[in-house]
């Protein structure tokens, strides 16, 4: 990974109302301000990426790479949730008598 430089530094008076903007418009969308980070992948990975823009699946690479890193933070929350269930499976096994009927509910 390379050095960061955040979106909404203001560089000039000429460019502050334009990267004000663009602050507002990445808080409002992403929920958060973005920053910009320099990635190294593989030649094969980006053509790959640059074929699924060209095919109309995704804007850009950079909407690509943010897409493919939110399906990554889905999966490990449905993994988490799933070690969860099985400790609490676990749990239920060992002391039945905790258990709530579900007509109860």
């Amino acid at each position: 990974m390379g050095s960061n430089s955040t979106h909404c530094a203001i560089r000039t008076p000429l460019f502050a109302i334009g990267e004000r903007f663009k602050c507002l418009v990445n808080s409002t969308v992403y929920g958060d301000l973005m920053t910009q980070v320099q990635l190294r992948l593989s030649q094969k990975t980006l053509e790959e990426i640059d074929r699924w823009v060209a095919e109309g699946r995704f804007k850009s690479r950079s909407d690509a790479i943010k897409t493919i890193i939110s399906f990554y933070e889905e999966r490990e929350k449905t993994r988490e949730f799933f070690r969860m269930l099985v400790t609490r499976s676990e749990e239920a096994k060992k002391h039945p008598e905790a258990l709530i009927p579900l007509e109860e509910l």
